[in-house]
């Protein structure tokens, strides 16, 4: 099972971050949001992934071309410029960071991708959003539908803190809770080969173009998550994340 995150586009709504690194890269808890995203996957079983690079994207080759080089210990003989690398402790990922253009749209980088995936079904994620559903329970839902591709439905978190009355008193008070009504599309899908005949060129939109149609043509279903999801789009976003996090109430750590 092959897994594509896209990891191309600009970012901009989190600048203050960006300007200097594609937003996968943005660090939570001193790793980037791309570690995350597939150490989540990993934990399910799901270990070789397509990362779709665009903005920025030599950071994110940097990233995992160091990431085991760096790993565990290293001996330098300084006189010859020998370094040999010992107790690594790397994981056992395949990752292909494929170059999907600069300005290419969601649709049109996993399009890019079409050789390498049509060969049986797989799973695809947006590479700024972490969530603790079940993937091995999402991929059974989608099988036992057999349409050509399944969402996860989330509940977006309000962006403002949630209040409860008591008369004129506030008896609760809940910050960014998840709303009680309204789905989202949260990424964290899974999608037949058949799915790219509905994506066209660079500029074909994944969500606009390819799932509307799917759904006009009864083709896409959706997997409700009713627990934990968090895009991180803002600066706010990034830093309820790291509290989270630093807190050790992170939902999305379902490895150990």
């Amino acid at each position: 099972m092959k897994v594509v995150i896209l990891a191309g586009g600009l970012g901009t709504r989190l600048a203050e971050e960006t300007e200097i690194k594609p937003k996968p890269m943005v660090e939570i808890g001193g790793r980037p949001i791309l570690w995350h995203i597939v150490k989540h996957y990993a934990h399910y079983g799901f270990k070789e992934f397509f990362v779709a690079l665009g903005y920025k994207g030599e950071t994110i080759k940097r990233y995992f071309v160091d990431y085991c080089n760096l790993n565990g210990s290293m001996t330098l003989d300084m006189a010859s410029g020998k370094i040999d690398t010992h107790d690594k402790d790397c994981e056992d990922w395949v990752v292909h960071l494929k170059n999907t253009g600069q300005a290419t749209a969601t649709g049109g980088r996993v399009k890019r991708l079409e050789p390498w995936l049509r060969g049986g079904t797989f799973m695809l994620t947006y590479g700024d959003g972490v969530c603790d559903v079940n993937l091995q329970e999402l991929l059974k839902f989608h099988r036992a539908h057999g349409k050509l591709a399944t969402v996860t439905a989330v509940r977006p978190p309000a962006r403002f803190g949630g209040l409860v009355f008591d008369g004129d008193l506030v008896s609760d008070f809940t910050e960014k809770p998840q709303i009680g009504e309204g789905w989202i599309n949260g990424g964290f899908m899974v999608l037949e080969p058949g799915v790219f005949d509905y994506l066209t060129g660079d500029e074909c939109v994944l969500e606009a173009d390819a799932l509307e149609q799917l759904a006009a043509d009864r083709q896409l279903a959706a997997y409700r998550h009713e627990q934990f999801w968090q895009c991180m789009d803002t600066l706010r976003d990034k830093r309820l994340l790291e509290q989270l996090w630093h807190e050790g109430r992170a939902p999305w750590k379902v490895w150990e």
